[in-house]
């Protein structure tokens, strides 16, 4: 294979699984790893990939922009819903607290609680505190704040005075971005401070994201890795990336 048919071929790679390391592409392609780096080097010079520590991912990994709700809410239906089944096993027992943070996949976590199970639930997000409020087992606390319409939950200095007094048993998180260096990161800076104190907030965090997330950067970090207890994930989540995160740790749960 010539080096521009082969770097292509990267370019594709790297497009199709959101983020591949060097070790993977040398043992890919047959090459060393310095090659590797070459024309990584190279398709970054082009700008069909962005070089990252260990590998290389998508050139437009790296955004602000954020789509609404209505958009997300569409976008891989069926993996988030068996995420949102399987990060049930995380549920404190009856009696417990939980937090849902804001997102498409932590409001199939609240659509799929269970009728039996006694739990205090916080969140900031309208759409799931409007479908808690007809559970008679869950007693429901709505954080204030103003609303964000792209995401439909409550920020700013409100909802961070009330989270700074919260101590709760287990937080659902959603990101739109995560990665071993940048940790957990979200396009808004209102967002973020929201996210980051949900995480302060729990004794244990469950991050719940769709392998598309993972390997992506976004503008604001609110969490390093290692405030993360699991990561509830699809089946497209690479090995390479499992096993990286489990050596920080984290329990990672493939749904």
């Amino acid at each position: 294979m010539y080096a521009e048919e082969r770097q292509e071929a990267i370019a594709a790679l790297v497009a199709q699984r959101g983020r591949v390391s060097v070790t993977e592409l040398s043992e890919q392609f047959d090459v060393t790893t310095e090659t590797v780096r070459r024309d990584l080097a190279a398709l970054d010079r082009m700008s069909l990939v962005r070089r990252v520590h260990g590998g290389a991912m998508p050139a437009a990994a790296l955004t602000t922009i954020e789509l609404g709700t209505t958009e997300r809410e569409h976008s891989r239906a069926a993996e988030k819903d068996r995420i949102a089944k399987a990060a049930l096993a995380f549920l404190p027992p009856t009696g417990g607290s939980i937090l849902l943070d804001a997102g498409t996949t932590t409001a199939r976590i609240a659509a799929q609680l269970p009728a039996d199970r006694e739990l205090v639930a916080v969140t900031n997000c309208v759409p799931i505190a409007m479908r808690l409020c007809g559970y008679a087992s869950v007693r429901l606390h709505l954080l204030g704040g103003r609303v964000r319409g792209v995401t439909q939950a409550a920020v700013g200095a409100e909802t961070l005075r009330a989270l700074g007094d919260l101590r709760v048993d287990v937080a659902f998180i959603g990101a739109n971005a995560l990665t071993v260096g940048h940790g957990l990161s979200t396009p808004d800076p209102d967002e973020a401070a929201v996210k980051r104190a949900m995480v302060a907030s729990a004794h244990r965090v469950v991050v719940v994201a769709d392998s598309t997330k993972v390997g992506r950067e976004d503008l604001m970090r609110f969490a390093p890795i290692d405030d993360i207890d699991v990561l509830v994930s699809d089946d497209e989540l690479l090995p390479s990336v499992r096993n990286e995160l489990s050596g920080y740790g984290i329990e990672v749960v493939i749904a």
